[in-house]
């Protein structure tokens, strides 16, 4: 299934991709200027989710706040992978070299895409992401870095959630870099710079 989207072509072809994955209600060009500021000379793939809830665009369904539809996650993320492999070919970008940066519904999915898709995507950048699965037996994530952004007073994440998150990406092997703010479920700009100053160091690893 297609996604609207924008394609950016970065300065160095054969540098990161970054995969923009938004928020709820959000759209494919919502993180560009988060994009700016994480890797200005990066690629950039912005994507809309397919879903809508009551009007807004999402990844996936979800039953209630917080609690999410897994059988249409699971076919969604599977969906999103795909998606991934066809624009490699279409904009001839590396594929083994895509970092997501996913915000609230968008970090979830890419969340389950390191737990479901094995090397699809070489790292992540999640701002305020929840347990997207549980029951899974996750891929060696030794070679995916992820940064977790997150607030101490996130009213729709409680703290617990998020370091459940990290532990099951650790015990997955991925080395977690967490940075937590004392505010709530709103993307700062200390978090991004954190998320910069991660990635600078990540892509030369």
């Amino acid at each position: 299934m297609n996604h609207e989207h924008v394609f950016i072509q970065g300065e160095d072809e054969k540098a990161p991709v970054l995969l923009l994955l938004h928020g709820t209600g959000g759209n494919e060009r919502d993180l560009l200027p988060i994009a700016q500021m994480i890797d200005p000379t990066a690629s950039v793939l912005g994507v809309r989710g397919n879903v809508l809830e009551n009007g807004m665009p999402r990844f996936f369904r979800r039953i209630a706040e917080g609690v999410f539809d897994e059988e249409d996650l699971i076919k969604r993320t599977k969906e999103l992978h795909t998606f991934l492999d066809e624009m490699a070919l279409k904009y001839t970008f590396t594929r083994d070299q895509v970092y997501a940066v996913g915000y609230s519904n968008g970090a979830n999915i890419a969340a389950s895409l390191l737990y479901l898709h094995e090397n699809s995507l070489r790292g992540a950048i999640l701002f305020h992401a929840m347990v997207p699965l549980r029951g899974v037996n996750l891929p060696d994530l030794s070679g995916a870095p992820v940064f977790i952004g997150a607030g101490k007073h996130d009213p729709l994440i409680p703290m617990e959630e998020t370091k459940e998150l990290v532990k099951g990406l650790q015990d997955a092997k991925s080395p977690v870099t967490e940075y937590w703010t004392e505010g709530g479920h709103q993307l700062t700009r200390e978090e991004i710079e954190q998320a910069r100053n991660w990635f600078e160091e990540v892509k030369q690893s």
